[in-house]
């Protein structure tokens, strides 16, 4: 088994400088030794022997469960040696992906039960964990970095205005956040753009923060928040955003998505989907994080998304790629998340502090290194309804920057 399982991760590992040490105390290293070194133990034989048999699945198993352990460096530099290979999948891992990728139909198909359910397990933890990472809007989604030194509350605030001013949003637009999070963007659009903004989730926690965040800004009037499905909202509404939601909808209902909301939009009005995606062509996620994070979750494909936008009747009018802005993102939530580890312990015990580690630190490198991204996609149902030339983004940008400085606002979560 020893020699297995050092044959195998030799031959996976050509990259970066990683030192094994096995249960039984032999060491062997792997990759060509370029990076700093890092050094992992396995601590039981049976974390070896699970490793082999299916390494995606049980590499954050075995890390959360502690018989894996990093000796010199972190999970996060074992994750990025790991996933800076020449092969995505190792050899011996393919025909589990096979299997993984002919079932992801069925492990997506997210009717409006499952898809409650799906939410609440991630979204309705305890509140004070995502205090412990997030900015201070509480913006749970890949932040917008203008310029490398930003802070992360500077740039989800520059994500906000990056998406307000592609959506063009006029005073008194009746304006649908599908997935709207603990209100944050719900609430700057409409303090800053006048906005009558009604948002849709399926969790019951982030519902009470966004309507108790709504009511100490006294913008109960102008934002709304509901316990509903997008696909029983009523409508219409003249402009309509998406942002970290459209993840969890399912291979299967991307047509049922973008159909409702070719519904709900007026023929003059205009949509920005926000998503992750995929540069490299559909897949099927991640075990460990399919298992313990994001139960029917998928980040697509843009090829798997543009046929249903055709579909559905709507114009693509402008997309745009955010590379690594993710990855800097989960980085900046991962040292957060760490400089607060005991307070999560605190709140949960150390399996989880682990398990929520491995997640942000695994989450970072699959943006950093396996050519995952943030796309924009805006959307509208006939010609015309935006500038021909995209100057104009950088035009909203600076009337919203404008507004922000004379009112400084400073969304909070209510009683935090």
């Amino acid at each position: 088994m020893d020699r297995l399982l050092r044959y195998f991760l030799q031959k996976f590992i050509r990259r970066g400088a990683i030192t094994f040490t096995l249960a039984n105390g032999d060491k062997f290293t792997c990759g060509d030794g370029s990076g700093p070194p890092v050094f992992a133990r396995f601590l039981t034989t049976d974390a070896e022997k699970r490793v082999l048999r299916n390494p995606e699945l049980t590499l954050g198993e075995i890390y959360t469960e502690g018989d894996f352990i990093v000796e010199n460096g972190s999970i996060a530099d074992v994750l990025a040696i790991v996933m800076d290979q020449p092969q995505v999948v190792p050899h011996w891992a393919r025909p589990q992906w096979w299997l993984r990728y002919m079932a992801r139909h069925l492990r997506q198909f997210n009717l409006r039960g499952r898809a409650k359910n799906n939410v609440a397990h991630h979204y309705d933890l305890d509140g004070k964990l995502y205090s412990l990472f997030l900015d201070a809007d509480q913006q749970y989604s890949c932040a917008y970095f203008e310029h490398p030194d930003m802070t992360l509350d500077d740039a989800q605030l520059a994500k906000k205005r990056h998406i307000a001013a592609k959506l063009l949003v006029r005073p008194n637009d009746r304006v649908l956040d599908i997935g709207s999070g603990w209100g944050g963007l719900g609430l700057y659009l409409a303090e800053t753009a006048g906005a009558n903004v009604t948002g849709v989730t399926l969790s019951t926690e982030q519902l009470q923060v966004s309507n108790a965040r709504a009511a100490e800004k006294n913008l109960g009037h102008s934002a709304r928040f509901l316990l509903e499905d997008y696909r029983d909202i009523p409508g219409p509404f003249e402009r309509i955003v998406s942002v970290g939601m459209f993840e969890h909808v399912g291979v299967d209902f991307y047509d049922t998505y973008f159909k409702r909301c070719a519904e709900l939009l007026t023929d003059d009005g205009v949509m920005l989907l926000h998503s992750c995606g995929r540069s490299e062509g559909p897949d099927a996620t991640n075990p460990w994080i399919a298992k313990y994070i994001f139960p029917g979750g998928y980040i697509p494909a843009l090829s798997e998304v543009m046929p249903s936008i055709e579909h559905a009747g709507l114009l693509v009018c402008d997309i745009e790629i955010l590379r690594l802005h993710y990855a800097e993102t989960l980085k900046a939530w991962r040292e957060r998340f760490m400089a607060h580890r005991e307070e999560a312990i605190q709140l949960y015990d150390e399996r989880f502090a682990r398990m929520w580690e491995f997640y942000l630190a695994s989450s970072e490198m699959a943006f950093r290194k396996q050519n995952l991204m943030n796309i924009q996609i805006q959307l509208t149902k006939r010609q015309g309804i935006v500038p021909m030339t995209r100057d104009y983004i950088t035009h909203e940008e600076a009337k919203l920057r404008r507004f922000e400085i004379g009112k400084k606002p400073r969304l909070q979560v209510a009683g935090r």
